[in-house]
């Protein structure tokens, strides 16, 4: 006797795992293939230098494209910077860390404060109530109403699309260098020591080459880079759709499904994002490899019905407009109109 549609819809949902159960099922998606990680790596920075290569050497022209793709190929290497540090990529390599950990210092997001933060916002994503520790503010309507003018400045700021534009100087040079020095300077030594290299290397390539060919070098493609980055990992959890739990009431597992995106773009963007823009399945277990993300998504039933966003101008205007919990409609509103004088 067949079974009726309605009974192999409550079937599945039955099978459908959930909490420790389903981060058990991404554990074959961790295995580290370390041939393919020196791979990405390498083939990574390969591209890297020749693009800032031209940035460096070529006609002014020829600098403005290598700019953006340089920007573009930052982000991919950020990207196998954030496996390396979350041990999903490289465990117990020496030259790899050697290398990665110099990376940190030349973007501005040294190794050991980009941890701290962002295994923070792990542990904590989409938790109610909410910091700014490796993640954007985020406070409910009541609370908004009861906040200051000056808060609710700082508020707008840190959320503005004017922060995440200018993310090489708001999040970089001032949240990840700048705050996290001021907050603990014996422990974050690095944050003041990375800025003063950049500075280093941005005053040897002047005198060598030129203020132009600085700027074109090591400034702008860091800007692009770090814009693009900043509201990527703003969408990745702060799209319609998107739900915040109370402290006591959330769930690791429900963080990962329901309070993550999936990012949709065209294949040679998930190239130069590194498949970050899997992000749900990166929440439900960071230990598995970026190249393999997409893999345990086709691969695990449960993470194939994500929240989506992607990089269409109205889901962009769409996203940036949500700014605050509403516990009673269990959803993102954008900001109160002002009351009429």
């Amino acid at each position: 006797m067949s079974s009726t549609p309605a009974e192999t819809a409550v079937s599945d949902a039955i099978e459908l795992r959930s909490g420790p159960a389903l981060v058990r099922a991404t554990k074959p998606y961790t295995k580290e293939n370390r041939a393919r990680s020196w791979w990405e790596l390498l083939s990574t920075l390969t591209i890297l230098g020749a693009l800032l290569s031209v940035c460096l050497l070529a006609p002014l022209w020829a600098k403005i494209p290598a700019v953006v793709f340089a920007g573009l190929m930052y982000i991919r290497t950020f990207i196998i910077f954030h496996d390396t540090v979350h041990g999903a990529m490289f465990t117990k390599s020496r030259p790899a860390h050697w290398i990665m950990n110099a990376f940190g210092f030349l973007i501005l997001s040294p190794a050991p404060i980009w941890k701290e933060s962002h295994d923070y916002h792990h542990k904590n994503n989409c938790r109610l109530p909410s910091t700014s520790i490796g993640s954007y503010p985020v406070v409910t309507t009541r609370l908004w109403r009861r906040m200051s003018e000056k808060d609710k400045r700082a508020y707008r700021f840190a959320r503005s699309p004017f922060t995440m534009v200018f993310g090489y100087f708001t999040i970089f040079l001032g949240q990840m260098c700048a705050q996290s020095f001021m907050r603990n300077p014996k422990l974050h030594w690095q944050s003041l020591a990375a800025p003063i290299v950049h500075l280093g290397l941005f005053i040897g390539l002047g005198l060598t080459f030129g203020w132009v060919s600085a700027l074109f070098t090591l400034i702008l493609p860091l800007i692009v880079s770090h814009s693009l980055g900043s509201y990527l990992f703003y969408a990745q959890h702060n799209a319609p759709g998107i739900y915040f739990a109370p402290r006591t009431a959330w769930k690791y597992d429900v963080a990962a499904l329901r309070s993550s995106t999936m990012f949709d773009m065209p294949g040679f963007l998930h190239y130069f994002t590194g498949n970050i823009g899997y992000h749900h399945v990166h929440h439900l277990n960071h230990r598995i490899p970026f190249y393999r993300l997409p893999e345990a998504m086709d691969g695990i039933p449960e993470l194939q019905d994500p929240i989506r966003t992607n990089w269409r101008p109205s889901s962009m205007i769409a996203a940036l407009r949500l700014k605050l919990w509403d516990p009673s409609a269990k959803e993102m509103v954008p900001l109160p109109k002002p009351k009429a004088a």
